[in-house]
């Protein structure tokens, strides 16, 4: 019986003595001075002023200088076509002709009538001098006249109009009639294109409209040309998309060698504004907090919470606008665990 009580006794001396020996060794141990958490060591980072750029990334589309459809002015049927498929056209060069010696022949019965009335009108102006015919006959005369030349106006715009001719010196595309072909003022006949200049447009923010202006340049990549290229601002939209609170932009875009093809794809990256004593931090040194944004700053081997104002961001690293100054010793690592107060030691320090 004594021998059954000393094995018990003996046993929860053991297990109480296992008990002290893990709570020794548990790192949840409160620090000595009322509780304060335990120490951190954590890798810091030096606030150094840089210089910054921020950009602004935009998609934008390349097009024509000038693009246009060629239609005919009226119907008529093709008897020449003077244009080959993809070839280069000057202003002015005639591109299509329709049947047109029908309205010459108008043309020709119109004059012919002109100059008979403008006979009558001189023996009646004679006639009207002596008082031998009215004053309204040889009005009458004067009004047939003026008729016949607005028919011969009209007839001679008709005869213009059988001549299809380039408005300005660029590209002709693909056409789509044969010789012979009845069109009328709505076939397409071919379309031209003026790409040794082309344009580039694409969308900001609103909320970046002071810092585009005309004759900025702008940097832009395609696919398939391996250069960053530039452009230059010529419009800006007086105002923004009420869906999309954005603004158009329209660049220009110089073409040597017609390198560029309209309807491209285009990476446009817009300068906002540059500073050179701007002080960027690695973004996973801010700590979101649901109000705030934060920064573990570390001052005579303690942690201080700081709130900053953050700016622009790059791939890395982001700006703060307010809440550090140069030469801030700042934490890198250890961001989850740090709190206010906290003791720090820095293992290893980055600029």
């Amino acid at each position: 019986m004594n021998r059954g009580k000393n094995i018990f006794w003996t046993s929860v001396v053991i297990f109480g003595m296992g008990l002290i020996l893990t709570s020794c060794d548990s790192k949840e141990e409160p620090a000595k001075g009322g509780g304060k958490p335990r120490g951190l060591a954590a890798k810091g980072y030096v606030v150094t002023p840089s210089s910054f750029s921020d950009l602004y990334i935009a998609s934008g589309s390349l097009l024509p200088n000038e693009e246009v459809n060629i239609l005919p002015e009226i119907s008529g049927r093709v008897t020449g076509i003077h244009f080959n498929e993809g070839s280069s056209v000057s202003k002015g060069q005639l591109l299509v002709q329709l049947y047109d010696e029908e309205i010459k022949a108008q043309l020709q019965k119109l004059r012919a009538q002109r100059e008979l009335q403008l006979k009558t009108q001189q023996r009646q102006q004679s006639l009207v001098d002596i008082g031998g015919i009215s004053q309204q006959e040889f009005e009458t005369t004067q009004t047939q006249v003026r008729s016949i030349e607005a028919d011969i106006a009209y007839a001679e715009a008709q005869l213009r109009a059988t001549k299809i001719i380039a408005p300005f010196s660029g590209n002709i595309g693909i056409r789509n009639i044969s010789m012979g072909a009845v069109v009328t003022p709505a076939t397409t006949i071919t379309t031209l294109q003026q790409t040794h200049t082309l344009k580039m447009d694409f969308n900001i923010p609103d909320q970046y409209r002071s810092a585009v202006n005309k004759n900025k340049e702008v940097l832009f990549s395609v696919s398939g040309v391996q250069d960053t290229l530039t452009g230059t601002i010529t419009a800006i939209d007086p105002g923004a998309d009420a869906v999309t609170r954005t603004i158009r932009v329209r660049a220009s875009v110089p073409n040597p060698g017609n390198k560029l093809v309209a309807g491209s794809f285009a990476r446009v990256l817009v300068p906002l504004q540059s500073d050179s004593n701007a002080i960027m931090v690695p973004s996973q040194s801010v700590i979101p907090t649901t109000k705030d944004k934060l920064v573990a700053v570390v001052r005579n081997g303690k942690a201080d919470l700081v709130k900053v104002i953050l700016g622009a961001r790059t791939n890395d690293k982001v700006e703060i606008l307010n809440g550090l100054n140069k030469g801030d010793t700042i934490l890198t690592t250890g961001i989850m665990q740090v709190k206010q107060g906290m003791d720090v030691t820095i293992t290893g320090v980055g600029q």
